[in-house]
């Protein structure tokens, strides 16, 4: 609906909604400041100092990032950032494993791939998955090698063999083992075989206890030792039993970390691990026969 106007003969039509007084000019709606600010701070950041950003930032963070704006996106999906981080988290990559399988990606039937398949992305989340069905092995080996809810150190020993020949790296660790929903003895072999096998740096270990959320679960260690031989008669054999937390055996005690190391060898006749009971007393060690 239209309205004809009059001032000082100067006549002209606007619409009802935009009916304004003559010379008054309509206000444009303004765009929330925090957005202005986004947009020149995003115009302004130069593409290497952008991608510095981004390559320094952990591989959940990047994704929360590039939910951020068109540029971000661009920007965190690609092969620069992505393989950096294929590189952090599997440093023992090998060029004909990434050949292989970007190979693979090219070869795929439909053409119209999603984004997150191609490139160094989607190699990162198709080894993702790949270690995820892995992690999934090692518990179902634990899970069966458990006996009245403990584990004989034989079979501990079996599944630390068994990550170190899947390949699990420091991270892999932390995504897939260092989970409280779990069985605290899959957080211990998770724990032992980055302070043994990995050589990862004990302030790093405690770090990632912490941030899973896991570092007060308690386990018991036992084994027993055969006895002593006191003139010509063979003492009773000796029983150990410590309970520790998580963040105790990776901060200070070797005493157990060697039992669980070495297993059942010498005057070590056997060992046993399991979650601790809580009517246990911390630390404890007694003498009882076989």
């Amino acid at each position: 609906m239209y309205k004809l106007i009059s001032h000082h003969h100067t006549f002209r039509f606007i619409s009802q909604e935009n009916f304004l007084p003559l010379g008054e000019k309509k206000k444009e709606k303004k765009q929330p400041k925090s957005m202005h600010q986004s947009l020149n701070l995003q115009n302004s950041l130069p593409d290497d100092i952008a991608l510095k950003i981004a390559s320094s930032l952990e591989v959940v963070d990047v994704c929360s990032l590039g939910s951020c704006s068109r540029f971000w996106r661009e920007l965190c999906g690609s092969d620069c950032v992505w393989k950096g981080l294929c590189k952090d988290r599997w440093p023992g990559l090998s060029v004909d494993e990434t050949s292989a399988a970007f190979q693979s990606d090219y070869n795929e039937v439909d053409q119209d791939l999603d984004s997150n398949s191609k490139g160094w992305k989607g190699y990162y989340i198709s080894k993702h998955c790949e270690m995820a069905e892995k992690a999934a092995l090692v518990a179902d080996f634990v899970e069966r090698a458990l006996a009245f809810e403990s584990i004989e150190v034989g079979n501990y020993l079996k599944v630390i063999d068994l990550l170190q020949s899947l390949q699990f790296g420091f991270q892999d660790v932390q995504m897939f083992l260092l989970k409280p929903n779990l069985n605290v003895l899959l957080n211990l072999v998770g724990l032992h075989y980055c302070i043994v096998w990995l050589g990862v740096p004990a302030d790093n270990v405690i770090k990632a206890l912490d941030t899973s959320q896991v570092s007060q679960r308690q386990v018991s260690v036992q084994w027993w030792k055969l006895g002593r031989w006191f003139y010509g008669f063979r003492l009773r054999d000796e029983f150990h039993c410590r309970n520790i937390s998580l963040g105790e055996l990776a901060t200070c005690n070797e005493e157990v970390l060697g039992v669980l190391r070495r297993g059942a060898i010498h005057e070590v006749i056997r060992v046993q691990i399991s979650a601790a009971k809580p009517s246990h007393t911390s630390w404890s060690s007694q003498v009882a026969q076989v």
